[in-house]
C-alpha cells in the first residue's frame, strides 16, 4: 500500500468535481518505482490528459487547474472522491504532478479583511423584503420574478451598474445561484463554504463550512419556529441551517451510493423538501478498473423539520449484472437516469416532476432521457415519457479506454434543464422542458404526459441544445441554446488546447448561442435573437449555456463569452449588455476575477440583479466573483 503525503494542515476533504475529474481519468499503467518516478508532465500526459487536453469536455484544462493551490490538489489525489482510482500512485508521484500542475510551493494565503457586517440585520421573517427563493422563484420553476419582488423595471434595466462584489477566495468556479430572503442573500461555492451576505452590500452575516462543494442554490423555508436554509453537497448530503445564525440544525446522506451528489437545489412545499440526485459515476466509468454501472436517478423527500427520509423515488430498478467487460472486469446495469435539476411540484396532482440524464450502461432504461412523474405521498413513478430512446453513454465512450462504454454508444441527450409548470388558456396546462438534442418539449401533466407539441432550437450535442434552463412568463418560455463546437486549428493557436489525438483545438467563436421566445401554448417562435458575435476575442465561443431569467419586460442569458446580457421581451432586441470578464476590487478583500457564465442564471430581487461568474468547464474561462448590479451602481 503506497505511502500517501502528510497533508494534516489541510482541514477538510476537499472533493470538488473539476479536480475529482482529473483523478477520474487515471488510466491502467505500471507504478513506477519509488526510486526513479516519472516526472510530473509525463505523469499528467499519462494519466490525465486524456481527459484535460480537449478530449472530454467537462474536465477543466491545467490553466483552470493551475490556479488551485498545492495542497487541494494533493488532497484530491490522495484523499478525495477519485482517490481510488489514483490508489497506485506513490507520495512522489502525487508530488511531481502537483509540482507541474502548481509549482513547488503552496502560495501564501494572505489574511482577508474583516468583512462582516457591523450593522444590524434585518428581521429574516420581514414579509415586506423581496426574495428569490430557490432554483426557479417557485415550486413550479418558472425563473420568472414578478415586478413587485423584482422591482426593477424594463427601463431601469439598461441603467445596471456594478454595485458590489464578492471573491470566493482561492476559487476558480463560481457555480452556485444565489437565493435572496430576508436581507441576505445566501450562496455555496466549490470548497464548500455557504455564506449569508448583506443582500444590499454583500458584508458576512455568517457562514458555514459543509467541508464539500456546494453548487445548489439554497432554498428557505420559513415557519413560526424560524427560517431555516436548505441545501445539498458533492458528496451527497442534504443540510437545514438556521438561516438567521448559520447553525447546523441536521444533516442527512440521502443516497449511499459513492458517486452520489446533488446539483439540483431542493424543492419545498407543505414542510417536506424533495432532494434531486445525480451522481459522478458516468465519469468513474472512463477507469476501465471500474465495475460499470450501478447508480440510479432519484428524489428524495425528507422531512423538512428533521431530516428524517419519507421515501425515495427511482427512475429505473437495481442494476444487476450484465456479462463482463474486454478486460474481464464485471459489468452491471441498468444505470444512470441522473436528476441534475431541482424538481418541480404540481399541488393540484400531488405529483413530483422531474427530468432526468442519459443512461450509463446496458441496457438503456426507458425512463432516462425523459420527464418523470412521482406521486407526492409514496414516490411511486406515476408516469415517465421518454424523449430519446436507447441513450447510453459515459465519458468512457470519449476516451482512449472504451472498455466500460455501451455497445451502441447513444448522442448523450440528457436533461439539465428543470420543467417549467405553465397554465395555458381554457383551464389546460403544460410542462416545458429543453434538451442537450436541441429540441423543447412539452407534455400535458394532466393527461400522464401526452405530447403537446415539440420545437427544435439546435442541433444538439454531448455540450449542445439546451443546458441549464428556461424561464417563463405568462405567455412565452424563453430559451437560450449551447451547441458549443470546436474546431481544429494550427498549433500555437491563443485559446487552443491538445486534444488526447494530439490535434490543437479551441472553441468556435462562429458555433452556438442564441435566445429564442416560443408561445407557451403552440411551441410557435415569437422571435428568435442571434448571439451578437466574440469579436476576436482568444478562446470565445458565443454558446449561451446559463440558465435563463425573466423579470416584467425582459429577460436576461450569460453565456460562455462571459457576458451577461438583457433582452426585450417583447421583441428580443438586446437592451443591456456587460462584459464580466475582467478584476474586481471585491468586499471581502479577496482577489477575484470574472469569467464564463454557465449553469445557474442571474437572480433580481428588491432593484438588485446577482450572478455569478467564473465556469472553467467546457473550455470556459475561470472566475470567482459574485457581482451586485443595481441603477447607477446606487
Amino acid at each position: 500500500m503506497s505511502y500517501r503525503p502528510d497533508l494534516s494542515g489541510v482541514m477538510r476533504a476537499w472533493r470538488w468535481p473539476a479536480i475529482a475529474l482529473m483523478l477520474a481519468c487515471t488510466a491502467v499503467s505500471s507504478r513506477a518505482e519509488d526510486d526513479a518516478p516519472s516526472p510530473g508532465e509525463a505523469l499528467y500526459q499519462a494519466r490525465c490528459a486524456s481527459c484535460h487536453d480537449g478530449a472530454v469536455a467537462r474536465a477543466p484544462d491545467r490553466g483552470a487547474m493551475r490556479q488551485l493551490s498545492a495542497e487541494r490538489i494533493g488532497f484530491a489525489l490522495g484523499y478525495g472522491l477519485m482517490s481510488q482510482q489514483a490508489k497506485d500512485l506513490s507520495q512522489r508521484e502525487i508530488a511531481a504532478i502537483v509540482r507541474y500542475l502548481r509549482g513547488t510551493a503552496s502560495p501564501v494565503t494572505a489574511t482577508l479583511p474583516d468583512s462582516t457586517c457591523h450593522d444590524p440585520a434585518p428581521q429574516i421573517d420581514e414579509a415586506s423584503l423581496p426574495r428569490w427563493n430557490g432554483w426557479g422563484g417557485d415550486i413550479r420553476q418558472h425563473r420568472f420574478q414578478p415586478a413587485d419582488q423584482a422591482q426593477l423595471g424594463a427601463d431601469d434595466v439598461p441603467r445596471l451598474k456594478l454595485k458590489w462584489a464578492f471573491g470566493f477566495p482561492g476559487e476558480v468556479k463560481a457555480n452556485a445561484q444565489p437565493t435572496v430572503w430576508g436581507g441576505r442573500l445566501f450562496v455555496g461555492s466549490p470548497v464548500g463554504r455557504v455564506y449569508a451576505l448583506d443582500a444590499r452590500t454583500g458584508c458576512q452575516r455568517w457562514t458555514f463550512d459543509a467541508g464539500f462543494g456546494v453548487r445548489t442554490a439554497i432554498t428557505i423555508g420559513a415557519d413560526a419556529r424560524g427560517a431555516r436554509a436548505y441545501f445539498g453537497d458533492q458528496r451527497g448530503e442534504v443540510y437545514a441551517l438556521d438561516a438567521e445564525t448559520g447553525k447546523l440544525l441536521w444533516k442527512q446522506k440521502v443516497e449511499d451510493h459513492q458517486a452520489a451528489i446533488i446539483t439540483g437545489a431542493p424543492t419545498l412545499a407543505d414542510g417536506v423538501l424533495y432532494v434531486p440526485v445525480s451522481s459522478l459515476e458516468e465519469v468513474l466509468a472512463v477507469d476501465p478498473r471500474y465495475s460499470c454501472c450501478t447508480f440510479r436517478g432519484l428524489v428524495a423527500a425528507l422531512d423538512a423539520q428533521t431530516g428524517a427520509i419519507k421515501w425515495r423515488g427511482y427512475v429505473s430498478p437495481p442494476a444487476r449484472a450484465q456479462g463482463t467487460s474486454s478486460i474481464g472486469v464485471q459489468l452491471f446495469g441498468p444505470a444512470g437516469g441522473a436528476i441534475w435539476s431541482a424538481p418541480t411540484l404540481d399541488l393540484k396532482l400531488n405529483r413530483v416532476y422531474a427530468t432526468t440524464g442519459d443512461s450509463y450502461s446496458n441496457p438503456a432504461q426507458d425512463t432516462s432521457d425523459a420527464f418523470v412523474a412521482f406521486d407526492r405521498a409514496t414516490g411511486q413513478l406515476a408516469w415517465s415519457r421518454q424523449m430519446t430512446e436507447g441513450d447510453a453513454y459515459n465519458v468512457a465512450c470519449t476516451s482512449q479506454y472504451r472498455s466500460n462504454c455501451p455497445d451502441k454508444t447513444g448522442p448523450d441527450f440528457d436533461f439539465g434543464s428543470s420543467a417549467i409548470l405553465v397554465d395555458l388558456p381554457e383551464g389546460k396546462r403544460a410542462l416545458i422542458a429543453g434538451q442537450k438534442s436541441g429540441m423543447v418539449h412539452a407534455l400535458d401533466p394532466d393527461h400522464d404526459g401526452a405530447v403537446l407539441w415539440q420545437r427544435r432550437l439546435g442541433r444538439g450535442s454531448t455540450l449542445g441544445g439546451v443546458q441549464w434552463g428556461m424561464a417563463a412568463d405568462d405567455a412565452n418560455v424563453y430559451v437560450a441554446v449551447s451547441d458549443v463546437s470546436q474546431q481544429r486549428v494550427a498549433p500555437g493557436t491563443p485559446g487552443a488546447q491538445k486534444s488526447v489525438f494530439g490535434v490543437e483545438m479551441k472553441l468556435d467563436p462562429n458555433q452556438g448561442g442564441g435566445l429564442t421566445a416560443l408561445s407557451q401554448a403552440t411551441g410557435e417562435v415569437v422571435w428568435h435573437t442571434p448571439h451578437p458575435g466574440c469579436n476576436d476575442r482568444p478562446g470565445c465561443s458565443p454558446a449561451q449555456s446559463a440558465a435563463v431569467t425573466v423579470i416584467p419586460g425582459v429577460v436576461f442569458s450569460g453565456g460562455l463569452d462571459g457576458h451577461l446580457r438583457a433582452y426585450a421581451a417583447r421583441t428580443g432586441a438586446i437592451v443591456w449588455d456587460v462584459d464580466t470578464v475582467k478584476d474586481y476590487a471585491t468586499v471581502n478583500g479577496s482577489s477575484a476575477h470574472g469569467g464564463s457564465l454557465d449553469g445557474p442564471g442571474p437572480v433580481v430581487a428588491g432593484g438588485m440583479l446577482y450572478v455569478n461568474s467564473g465556469y472553467p468547464n467546457y473550455g470556459g474561462m475561470p472566475g470567482n466573483v459574485l457581482l451586485a448590479f443595481s441603477v447607477d451602481g446606487k
